[in-house]
C-alpha cells in the first residue's frame, strides 16, 4: 500500500458501517456521474468525476465536493444534494475520489503533509482536477468552492489554507481545522480534543500554507453536529476560531438565525458561518424533499434535518447567478438576531448557552471559555456562569460581576 491507513477516524467510521454497508445500491447511471482520465498531474493517485448539468453555460461556478470514510464519489453524488443544485443553479461539480491503495478505508489523507499541503500530493492531485473542469466548461476562475465531509472536511480546510488563491469559499461538514495535525495519533488527538490554541495560532497555521499570500481569503460555512462523537464539536469552533482570524475579524457573532432542523447559524461578519445542528450525529445535514431550502436524501453519514449543501451554496452566492458572494437573505421562516454584544459585555448565561453564541466551547462534555479557556464545569443547560469578554474574542469567568 501506498500509505498506511487512518487508525482515527476512518477505523471508527469504519465500526459504525459494518451494519448499514456502504450505499451503493444509489449508485447513479454511468451517463449521470462521469470519470474524467487524463486530468493533469496526479501525484495523490486519485480519480475524478463529475457532474455537469446538461447545456451548462461557459462562466459559470465550480464546486469540489469530498466524500468522507469509506465513501466513494457515487455515494457523495447520490446524497449531498449538490447535483440537483448544479441544475437549478447552474455549475459544475467535481467529486474526487480515494482510494484503498492510499487509505485502507478511503479517507482523504487531511492529517499527512505529503498529501494535505500546496504543490504536494492529494491536494496537488484536486487542483488539477479544477484546472480540468475550468479548461473544459470555460468556467469562472473567480467562484470555485471547496466542501467535504469528515476525513473530506478535513481535507476541504487543508485546501482552503493552501490554494486560497483557487478557492474562494468552502463548506466543512464535520471536519477539522486546517493543518490540525501531521499524524495519524495527532489525528485522532485532533478529533477528540480541544487543542487549546488561540485565533491567532490557528490563523497562523493556516497562514503558513502559501507564504506572503495576503488575500482575499475564502469565506467558510462550518457545519457541525451537537452529538457527533466521531470529530468532536469542538473542532466546529476551532474552525470558527481559525477562519475569523485568517480574516481578522472577532470571534463575537454579529448575528445568529435559528434554522430548520434544530441548526442555530452563527454569523461573523458574513467571512465565517457556524451552523450548530442540535443532537445530530457524524455526517452530512441533509433534507429530503421538493421544497426550495430541501436536498439530498439519508443514507449512511448523511443525515435527515436540514439540507447544508442549500444553505452552504446560498452562502457562497451560488444562488444569484452573478459573480457576487454576498449572502442572500434567509428563507422567511428562520428569525434573524443581531449579536449585541460589544467587547466588555458581561453575559450570564448557562454553558450551553456560551457556546451556542460563541462565548465559550466543549470537550468531551465539560466547557470552556473562549480565549482564556478557563473551566465552566459541564456542558449543558442548567450549569450558569458569567463571562466577561476583556478583548475581541477573549472571554473570562466573571461570576458576581454581572
Amino acid at each position: 500500500m501506498r500509505k498506511l491507513a487512518f487508525a482515527g477516524l476512518a477505523a471508527i467510521a469504519a465500526a459504525a458501517l459494518t451494519t448499514t454497508g456502504l450505499a451503493s445500491a444509489a449508485d447513479p447511471p454511468a451517463a449521470s456521474l462521469v470519470q474524467v482520465t487524463n486530468f493533469g498531474a496526479n501525484p495523490g493517485a486519485l480519480a475524478m468525476y463529475t457532474y455537469t448539468p446538461a447545456g451548462l453555460e461557459t462562466g459559470r461556478p465550480v464546486v469540489v465536493a469530498l466524500h468522507g470514510c469509506t465513501q466513494s464519489a457515487a455515494d457523495y453524488y447520490a446524497h449531498s444534494g449538490w447535483p440537483a443544485l448544479a441544475d437549478r443553479w447552474r455549475f459544475e461539480v467535481v467529486f474526487p475520489q480515494q482510494s484503498t491503495a492510499n487509505n485502507s478505508l478511503k479517507c482523504f489523507n487531511w492529517f499527512s503533509t505529503a498529501d494535505d499541503t500546496r504543490g504536494n500530493g492529494e491536494a496537488a492531485s484536486v487542483k488539477s482536477m479544477v484546472d480540468k473542469a475550468v479548461a473544459d466548461h470555460g468556467s469562472d476562475t473567480s467562484r470555485v468552492f471547496v466542501t467535504g465531509l469528515s476525513a473530506g472536511g478535513g481535507m476541504t480546510a487543508d485546501l482552503l489554507a493552501a490554494y486560497p488563491d483557487v478557492f474562494a469559499g468552502g463548506g466543512i461538514n464535520a471536519g477539522l481545522p486546517a493543518q490540525c495535525a501531521t499524524s495519524v495519533t495527532e489525528a485522532t488527538n485532533c478529533q477528540q480534543n480541544d487543542q487549546h490554541l488561540t485565533p491567532a495560532q490557528w490563523a497562523a497555521k493556516a497562514k503558513a500554507q502559501y507564504p506572503g499570500y495576503g488575500g482575499p481569503w475564502p469565506r467558510v460555512a462550518i457545519w457541525q453536529g451537537t452529538g457527533d462523537y466521531t470529530v468532536y464539536p469542538v473542532n466546529g469552533t476551532e474552525l470558527r476560531d481559525q477562519w475569523t482570524a485568517v480574516h481578522g475579524v472577532s470571534q463575537t457573532p454579529s448575528s445568529t438565525q435559528s434554522l430548520p432542523g434544530g441548526t442555530t447559524l452563527t454569523n461573523y461578519a458574513d467571512k465565517v458561518q457556524l451552523y450548530s445542528i442540535a443532537g445530530m450525529g457524524h455526517g452530512t445535514a441533509v433534507d429530503p424533499g421538493t421544497g426550495t431550502t430541501q436536498c439530498g436524501s439519508t443514507g449512511a453519514y448523511f443525515l435527515a434535518g436540514i439540507c447544508s449543501s442549500y444553505y452552504t451554496g446560498v452562502f457562497w452566492g451560488l444562488d444569484k447567478g452573478s459573480g457576487s458572494t454576498t449572502t442572500a437573505a434567509p428563507p422567511t421562516t428562520t428569525t434573524t438576531t443581531t449579536s449585541t454584544t460589544p467587547s466588555g459585555t458581561c453575559v450570564n448565561a448557562s454553558n450551553y448557552a456560551h457556546t451556542q453564541a460563541g462565548r465559550a466551547h466543549q470537550s468531551g462534555g465539560q466547557t470552556y471559555a473562549n480565549g482564556s479557556n478557563q473551566a465552566m464545569g459541564l456542558w449543558n443547560t442548567f450549569t450558569t456562569h458569567a463571562l466577561k469578554e476583556t478583548s475581541p474574542g477573549y472571554w473570562v469567568l466573571a461570576d458576581g460581576q454581572c
